[in-house]
């Protein structure tokens, strides 16, 4: 729509919220385009194009709009005469002289199409400078409802859009009033979403980023007081509590402060009466309320404003489960239908729970694909785990000096438990991408979450990548194997079976990443595939001559052309497969039997139905090119054609087009398949190489070395030589691509040429207390370096509350090595965030006296040596009590005293006092 002001001939009306583009082609004949607004209802009393008005709406042309104001034009429609049209339009009576020129630089809705994120960014940088009501105030808008959030800061969304206008060359100024003559939100919105920005919406839900935000300002006054002037209007919290998704020491927090920081408020009810009460408003959000000792709350029954069912079990499995697991930068994660219901209070729900999980609906809500379940099903001990294939939180990395390391790492840390070889993984990580410049300010405590964002944001570049060893890990994950894949062409209507295709795993992957090196990314890059789906589409058969112009057309005039069947599918009822089917069964052309899984049944569904606007395709040049990106940028249409084929049309923005075609390697882990239209595996997209060619301009994109990391976790738990196979070898610094001693493979399965890049670094960790490293495959101790990590006490407090930490932990520590081995220690990190004698309390009976417990086979007699206890002696951590003798035996059969352990209701740290 907004490209109709930059053409001639076209006129525009904008009443209040409405908006449409038409044109005269003769004198009985007026075109108004689609995806045209109509206001539903008019201010005249006397309606004279209402007849024609419902006559559309029943005909299907014109549609209910997302805006509830509005009904939109879904197709083309041309009117008897210019005054019929603005007459239905506006819901009233005109003569035509609504219709006005719509001039290029007079479309304020061309304006806001041609905002960038760097537009916007000024903007908020403004609003920044100025403060938010001098910002607001100043081109007379009122509070904001929507927010645009930016490094947990909100914004006032249609004010950010309106300002960022005029950061446009020659951007004209505008006030509340002259934005879209005071409506706009639709517009504005719009685009910031379009831009990848996440809003916040005051009375409906809130983002788990804005929560967790507020909880990170609640830490903060706790501690320092910061943020006062609003938490401590609310006093001492009372009766609602929410529960964190992220793991912190503290993870229950009181309902109001959070939201009363949210919204900048010192005045709101705690409850969930209405729905704009605190913990209604965290309840819909997908927050589980709690009380004081973390306990989940049940909803009341009789409040219909709160989420219930399968949509709010969605909800908190995305915040509680996927979201934190991708904050980790965790490749999969599992969720326990029991578990879930535990943490939501539900009981006798694992039926509703399974089916939740297991549906297409959480797969979009989340961005995953398809779930792996186990039997039985549905049952509360069934555990459904789903692959994560991006990092939408993740901070952008800003440093330039990405400085390669001389050459290539292999490098084992290990340790016993708790020694801090995760955040020192993370750390040799980032440090080998950027060099030993840019982390030097990442190290220590106070670097620690810096470290953690930068560390996030290379593994959603695909720079690192994480993996965890376990026994039953195999070549085939590891390196390469097969998968049954099903196939369909484009003029069958149903597939034949399936094939065994070869299929990368993670170390082929990020070797064949690396070798190719990092895209460069043009200046300017505001299209970003966050939240979008990404589809490979083909536009006719490229090895048919005849069908070249239907791809010229798609091109030239912003669409995407679908075969299969000359049948308009524009009802609303064809959001259902179901209907489809039967439409197929009923006037299809096609011969054979018609099920699901037909081509002209499965392949509509996609593209009607699954293909979202907003969404990427990969226009496709048989099955080993890509010739063309774009966005799609409308709904379903239906335009039939002369010769009835390639009806189904969606409208596109193109990104990039080379007619050539690019090798589908460039940015797709394997060949297309012959099927029209289907969702791209994210886990094989190169994510940055398809945002380089997407705002590349149509330029060839460029490529630059950079160094690449994969952690294995874990890596003694593992059967070496039946993981990595024969390419134990490439491993080796000379052996590697471009060393002298190169070598390259042909793998078993794809045939494929294979060698391992210089510039890929591999870090593995080794937990000593689960296996020695004296037991260590041979072949890998050659080939990698060691690195040791032991318990620290030094890092600990020597005064919580009375207790000396690092005298605790030394004393322990030296009673294993005594008893057992150095091997099997206990880490300092155990330890370090105790800040109360309770923490300390905590981490020994909750961690670390199981631990000894299983270092010495439930020898309790030792544990007690190594706690400092003895069965006559004090009794500090366990009390020991002696097991008379049953009934029918004699204490002369055993020649030992019998004891009972148990661990003590309360400590006795006197041993360890400062």
């Amino acid at each position: 729509m907004d490209n109709m002001a930059g053409e001639s001939g076209w006129l525009v009306i904008r009443k209040e919220q409405a908006e449409a583009y038409g044109k005269k082609l003769s004198e009985a004949e007026f075109l108004v385009r689609a995806g045209s607004t109509a206001m539903r209802e008019g201010t005249p009393k006397v309606k004279r194009n209402r007849p024609e008005r419902d006559r559309l709406v029943q005909q299907g042309i014109l549609i209910p709009d997302v805006n509830a104001a509005l009904f939109r034009f879904s197709q083309d429609h041309v009117f008897s005469s210019k005054s019929t049209a603005a007459g239905v339009i506006i819901d009233g009576n005109s003569n035509g002289d609504h219709w006005k020129e719509a001039g290029g630089s007079s479309s304020l809705a061309a304006l806001v199409a041609q905002v960038t994120r760097r537009e916007i960014e000024l903007a908020m940088d403004e609003c920044d400078r100025k403060g938010l009501s001098a910002f607001l105030a100043e081109r007379d808008f009122g509070k904001p409802r929507v927010w645009a959030l930016r490094n947990n800061h909100r914004y006032p969304a249609k004010a950010t859009v309106a300002v960022a206008i005029q950061y446009l060359p020659d951007g004209p100024r505008f006030s509340a009033k002259t934005f879209f003559n005071g409506f706009g939100e639709k517009e504005a919105f719009a685009r910031l979403e379009e831009l990848a920005y996440e809003l916040d919406r005051d009375g409906e839900t809130l983002s788990r980023t804005s929560i967790e935000a507020a909880m990170d300002a609640y830490d903060s006054y706790r501690t320092t007081g910061a943020h006062g002037e609003i938490f401590n209007a609310f006093g001492e919290p009372r009766d609602y509590w929410v529960r964190s998704t992220r793991e912190r020491e503290n993870r229950v927090y009181p309902t109001k402060p959070l939201i009363g920081f949210i919204l900048n408020k010192a005045e709101l009810n705690g409850g969930w009466g209405q729905k704009s009460d605190a913990a209604a408003r965290l309840h819909n959000a997908g927050f589980i309320i709690v009380d004081q000792k973390d306990q989940p709350i049940d909803r009341p029954e009789r409040y219909k404003h709160l989420l219930e069912g399968a949509n709010r079990i969605r909800l908190c499995a995305l915040n509680y489960f996927i979201e934190p697991a991708r904050e980790k930068a965790a490749r999969e994660v599992s969720i326990r239908a029991g578990e879930l219901a535990a943490a939501m209070g539900l009981t006798e729900r694992s039926p509703n729970i399974c089916q939740a999980l297991g549906g297409e609906k959480f797969q979009k809500l989340a961005h995953v694909p398809p779930p792996t379940s186990t039997e039985p099903n549905p049952s509360s001990s069934t555990v459904f785990t789903y692959t994560l294939n991006s990092q939408p939180e993740a901070d952008t990395v800003t440093d330039t000096k990405k400085a390669p390391s001389p050459s290539a790492v292999n490098l084992i840390l290990y340790g016993p438990p708790g020694t801090g070889k995760t955040y020192q993984t993370a750390w040799e990580a980032v440090r080998l991408c950027l060099g030993d410049e840019a982390t030097a300010a990442l190290n220590g405590q106070n670097g620690r979450a810096e470290l953690m964002s930068t560390y996030r944001s290379l593994v959603s570049e695909g720079r690192i990548e994480f993996v965890t060893f376990h026994q039953s890990m195999s070549y085939e994950e590891f390196v390469e194997g097969l998968r049954p894949t099903t196939d369909q062409s484009e003029d069958s209507s149903a597939g034949t079976g399936f094939r065994l295709e070869p299929v990368p795993g993670i170390f082929r992957r990020i070797s064949e990443r690396a070798e190719k090196g990092v895209p460069r990314v043009p200046r300017g890059n505001v299209v970003s595939l966050d939240g979008r789906q990404v589809f490979k589409m083909s536009i006719a058969r490229a090895n048919v001559a005849a069908e070249d112009y239907l791809f010229e057309e798609a091109i030239s005039e912003g669409h995407t052309l679908l075969g299969w069947e000359d049948i308009d599918f524009s009802d609303d009822r064809f959001s259902d497969v179901e209907e489809i089917l039967e439409a197929c069964r009923t006037q299809g052309e096609r011969e054979g039997e018609v099920t699901l899984q037909s081509g002209q049944v499965s392949q509509v569904d996609v593209f009607r139905n699954q293909l979202d606007v907003g969404d990427i395709i990969v226009v496709t040049k048989g099955n080993r090119l890509f010739r063309a990106i774009g966005e799609v940028t409308g709904e379903y249409e239906y335009r039939q054609r002369d010769n009835r084929k390639y009806c189904h049309r969606r409208a596109v923005r193109w990104l990039w087009v080379d007619r050539d075609g690019v090798p589908a390697s460039e940015i797709y882990d394997g060949n297309f398949t012959m099927r029209s239209i289907y969702a791209l595996n994210r886990a094989r997209l190169d994510n940055v190489a398809l945002e380089s060619y997407m705002n590349s301009g149509g330029e060839p994109v460029q490529r630059e070395a950079r160094p690449y990391v994969l952690i294995i976790d874990e890596i003694n738990r593992a059967n070496i030589s039946k993981v990595f196979g024969e390419l134990i070898t490439l491993l080796e610094p000379d052996k590697r691509l471009g060393a002298d001693n190169e070598i390259r493979l042909t793998l078993p399965y794809s045939k494929k040429s294979f060698g391992v890049p210089q510039n890929l670094h591999v870090i593995g960790t080794m937990n000593t207390a689960d296996r020695s490293i004296a037991l260590l495959d041979t072949a890998l101790r050659r080939r990698f370096s060691f690195k040791e990590l032991m318990p620290d006490p030094s890092v600990l407090s020597d005064n919580v509350e009375g207790v000396d930490l690092q005298k605790l932990l030394s004393t322990i520590n030296e009673r294993i090595e005594y008893l057992f081995d150095r091997e099997h220690q206990v880490g300092h990190a155990y330890f370090t965030g105790c800040q109360t004698r309770s923490d300390i309390e905590s981490v020994m009976r909750d961690k670390v006296i199981p631990l000894l417990a299983e270092y010495f086979y439930e020898d309790w007699s030792k544990v007690a040596a190594v706690l400092g206890d003895s069965a006559h002696g004090p009794a500090r951590f366990l009390d020991a009590n002696r097991v008379a003798v049953p009934r029918g035996m004699t204490e002369d059969d055993f020649t030992s005293e019998k004891l009972r352990w148990t661990v003590k209701d309360k400590f006795d740290f006197s041993e360890f006092a400062v």
